[in-house]
């Protein structure tokens, strides 16, 4: 093969051009004092073609079109800045208010059936940030005001996680919907927590949480303390789903956090707690549930509430009992090294012998599960 014929009288003319033997491409060199790239082509016509384009836009803009020093400095020309900027403004133009953002992520949940308390619970957390960034374009917001206003709102480090996962959320589907070219929020930082375990109930505390409720909320309460379904699951939670007969509750997949369907155990003390007020079929959580929930706390006095205090009492009293993590994460739909982690050695066996006989005063009577009433 021959090599190509190296210049022709145009070759001279800036920019220039040559047959770069190591590429086997030809090199257009559009370098000035300024600044200037060059470019390689497949073909000399290629490269001749784009060498009178840049002639020509020479003569028309001057030579500051190609470069100037400090753009040199990082290898890019004036060309590349205005192109990188026209994809800002395309991007910005595309974008909407994070006002605007957050109302469509809620309306986009509650299409997908999530639950009234999750929708409820996202858009507070996420009204905070639109209370100071709403009328923003989200594709002008960067990870370092997330992390200024994470550390801006003087939470507890777990709290304030649970503000960082929410915009986690809203940014993705921001970057989904082409609002923002990339997600800042991957680019935020976790708020350091100490390893603190889980707040649990004493079994006096839960005595007397189960004295002070009513019939309405009872099952609600007995069956978080002693099935342990976590709050939503058991907002949804159908009589249907709660099997006496056969001694267990089903968790369907539909209603479960993970997606997947679980039996959950009824114990011989959650029998004795729900089996007088059970119905065939309607929905356990009565209507106003936090409401009531609140004011049975209250008549427990148990004003300073840990979060997820059903469940999380549930899963140390049951590991307690059982020494078995592989089995309490089935019945809790949690891997076992999370199980494990949060739940061992925060009660003694004794302790968790004196929560699983907890039963109403009335508990001689109550038929053994498995059994006809």
């Amino acid at each position: 093969m021959s090599t190509p014929t190296r210049k022709t009288a145009s070759d001279n003319q800036w920019p220039f051009i040559r047959y770069a033997e190591k590429e086997q491409k030809w090199m257009v060199d559009s370098r000035t004092k300024d600044g200037g790239s060059r470019r390689f082509f497949g073909t000399k016509i290629e490269a001749q073609t784009f060498a009178q384009q840049c002639r020509v836009a020479r003569e028309n803009s001057g030579t500051s079109i190609f470069g100037n020093a400090d753009l040199a400095r990082y290898g890019k020309t004036v060309g590349d800045a205005i192109a990188f900027y026209l994809a800002y403004l395309r991007q910005q133009e595309k974008s909407v208010s994070v006002s605007a953002a957050v109302a469509e992520l809620i309306e986009m949940k509650r299409a997908a059936k999530k639950s009234a308390r999750y929708c409820k619970d996202l858009g507070l957390r996420l009204g905070r940030f639109s209370k100071t960034h709403g009328e923003r374009s989200v594709a002008s917001i960067s990870g370092k005001e997330l992390d200024a206003w994470l550390a801006g709102l003087a939470l507890a480090p777990g709290t304030q996680n649970t503000f960082r996962r929410d915009l986690r959320t809203l940014f993705s589907f921001c970057t989904k919907r082409e609002y923002c070219a990339t997600d800042p929020a991957k680019r935020t930082e976790r708020a350091a927590d100490l390893d603190k375990p889980p707040g649990i109930l004493t079994p006096p505390q839960c005595s007397a949480l189960l004295t002070a409720a009513g019939n309405d909320v009872l099952p609600y309460i007995a069956i978080g303390l002693f099935a342990g379904l976590r709050a939503a699951e058991l907002e949804k939670l159908d009589w249907q789903e709660v099997k006496l007969q056969t001694g267990f509750i089903e968790v369907t997949a539909a209603k479960s956090k993970t997606k997947k369907r679980r039996l959950v155990p009824i114990s011989e003390n959650l029998a004795a707690w729900i089996r007088p007020l059970a119905a065939t079929a309607g929905p356990v959580a009565p209507v106003g549930l936090r409401k009531r929930f609140d004011a049975v706390k209250e008549r427990a006095g148990l004003a300073d509430w840990p979060q997820n205090a059903l469940r999380h009492s549930y899963g140390s009293y049951r590991l307690a009992a059982t020494a078995d993590a592989a089995r309490v994460s089935l019945e809790m739909g949690n891997s076992p090294q999370m199980v494990f982690a949060h739940y061992r050695e925060l009660v003694t066996p004794d302790t968790a012998a004196t929560y699983w006989t907890l039963a109403p005063t009335a508990a001689a009577n109550v038929v053994p599960i498995g059994k006809a009433a």
